[in-house]
């Protein structure tokens, strides 16, 4: 388990981390989302030992993570841009990390070299971004490790890449018991992959649940309202709503039946309550209004 506490980091006035806290459980798909600027990148930092904190704890089952050598050997990354010497070939990069981690597998260079198909006697300056995204992924999943940490991580491939790349992830984690931490914009994708998500904002982790607690305290309602109710009434405790025609949709920070009970005073005559998505979710539990989108001004 990665256990963060009270982890504080600034640089010169800027506080980039304030406080945080963070519980990653084991053999579990872990996404931390939220604004550009709100600490993520500081965060993962820290998590593979890059940055030490000015107060705080990081630690892997009960053990510091920095100058931690048996950890670390444990931790493999994937940054949004994955770090390569210029003249390497995908060969020398897998030399390079098999003098790194001790749990190197060749026999799994060897079967991933089938899927990724490229060369290993390519030089990797000369791959488009995606292929260079590809063997990021061919050589760290070879490394065996027992926590992953990505940032970004399908950016720049091409839709069924990504798909294979989720597959071989979640293979990993239900397979081996790997801990993947996942940083990453694309809140759809996310959906389909994460068991918990950490929402994070001024250096903080605000909220952390369950995928499915974050879809329980929030729902979207459909509702319409008899003849004599013209606009929205008064006092309905809706984060955002919009209407078109008589369908009124209303993001309401409460559960389904909660939804009901708030609503049935005014007898509508049509109420449905759908899913929302972590993309709406992150959006009204990051502010509502405050972070609804905005008109232009042309």
């Amino acid at each position: 388990m990665i256990e963060v506490r009270g982890l504080v980091k600034s640089f010169g006035e800027t506080k980039a981390l304030d406080g945080a806290d963070m519980n990653v459980r084991n053999s579990s798909v872990y996404g931390l989302v939220g604004p550009n600027g709100c600490g993520k990148t500081t965060m993962i930092k820290h998590l593979l030992g890059v940055l030490r904190q000015d107060a705080g704890t990081v630690s892997y089952d009960g053990s510091d993570i920095w100058e931690n050598a048996s950890i670390k050997q444990q931790i493999a990354s994937i940054p949004d841009n994955w770090f390569f010497f210029h003249s390497a070939t995908v060969s020398d990069m897998k030399k390079y990390y098999q003098g790194f981690y001790g749990n190197f597998s060749e026999e799994r260079f060897k079967k991933l070299s089938a899927l990724f198909d490229i060369n290993p006697s390519r030089r990797i300056s000369s791959l488009s971004k995606g292929m260079k995204k590809q063997v990021a992924f061919w050589i760290t999943l070879s490394t065996m490790p027992g926590y992953l940490i990505l940032d970004e991580p399908v950016d720049g491939l091409d839709p069924v890449m990504r798909r294979q790349i989720w597959r071989l992830l979640m293979d990993d984690v239900y397979q081996r018991g790997t801990t993947v931490l996942v940083s990453s914009h694309n809140l759809r994708e996310l959906e389909d992959v994460c068991d918990f998500v950490g929402i994070m904002n001024n250096g903080k982790i605000e909220i952390e649940r369950s995928l499915t607690k974050l879809q329980e305290n929030m729902v979207k309602i459909q509702i319409v309202f008899p003849e004599e109710v013209k606009e929205l009434p008064q006092g309905i405790p809706a984060l955002h709503s919009s209407r078109m025609g008589r369908v009124y949709t209303l993001i309401m920070k409460m559960n389904e039946q909660e939804a009901k009970d708030a609503l049935s005073q005014y007898e509508p005559l049509m109420f449905e309550a759908l899913p929302l998505t972590l993309e709406e979710i992150f959006i009204y539990e990051m502010g509502g209004k405050d972070h609804d989108i905005k008109d232009a001004v042309l």
